[in-house]
């Protein structure tokens, strides 16, 4: 089972040696799963000043600076990982420095036809290209598109399967995947030495995250086009992060 890892913490809370120490012992981690065949793709993200958000309402683009949800706890990275189980992916997450801080939220994979071929291998070395590595956040609000039916849900899926195949043919495309419902979420905190396991999302918010994109662009300004084709964009919204490339860690 594909899941993938939502890592949040308070930017504020970690001094410049204790993320390096966490960008270390996250490495190590991800070490010993792709020894066991369980890592898919794993990175921090720049900070999230730097985000941009995108929303597309009545066919025009409406772009504003900074994250979709104003937190004390922001989104640093992501881990997908491909485990047996549930029990797998919440012993792993437990691992995780952040779990210490913050907060790894877990979501299963929803699997979709049709979509390119992974180039995961791409995600954290841009020493062959100009082009750099973006995250979208898409977020979706489930309330609205229960009332719009499974036909208008569909046809959107479609069309963001369509989208990531104009970026493949581009050579532009990483991964992306819708995840399962956000009632299926369920979010890790380490504390004093203590696991707390809960069910639901890291936020309770209206519109919930719903899927990602990771893919090659020139700059975040060129990423932020790229958003707004994305069907979801016109329901919900889409964040854009720049991929933080763990090959300038010293």
């Amino acid at each position: 089972m594909k899941y993938m890892l939502l890592i949040y913490s308070p930017e504020n809370a970690w001094i410049p040696e204790e993320w390096k120490q966490c960008v270390e012992t996250s490495m190590q981690i991800c070490g010993e799963m792709a020894a066991k065949g369980q890592l898919i793709s794993a990175a921090p993200l720049h900070p999230v000043a730097t985000a941009s958000t995108v929303r597309v309402r009545d066919g025009k683009p409406f772009i504003t600076t900074g994250p979709f949800a104003e937190t004390t706890e922001q989104l640093g990275g992501y881990y997908l990982i491909d485990v047996e189980n549930l029990d797998e992916a919440i012993a792993i997450s437990s691992r995780l420095p952040p779990a210490h801080k913050g907060t790894v939220e877990i979501r299963p994979l929803f699997k979709i036809d049709g979509l390119p071929a992974e180039r995961h291998a791409t995600v954290t070395s841009n020493s062959e290209t100009s082009l750099k590595t973006f995250m979208f956040l898409c977020y979706d609000d489930e309330e609205a598109w229960r009332k719009a039916g499974p036909q208008a849900h569909h046809a959107a899926m479609q069309e963001a399967v369509a989208l990531t195949e104009r970026l493949a043919a581009l050579g532009q495309y990483i991964s992306a995947s819708p995840l399962h419902p956000v009632a299926t979420a369920t979010s890790i905190r380490v504390r004093n030495g203590q696991r707390l396991v809960t069910d639901g999302p890291f936020a309770e918010t209206s519109e919930v995250m719903g899927g990602y994109y990771l893919i090659r662009a020139k700059d975040q300004s060129d990423a932020v086009k790229i958003a707004a084709e994305h069907s979801g964009a016109r329901v919900g919204a889409v964040e854009v992060r720049q991929v933080f490339d763990l090959t300038s860690i010293e």
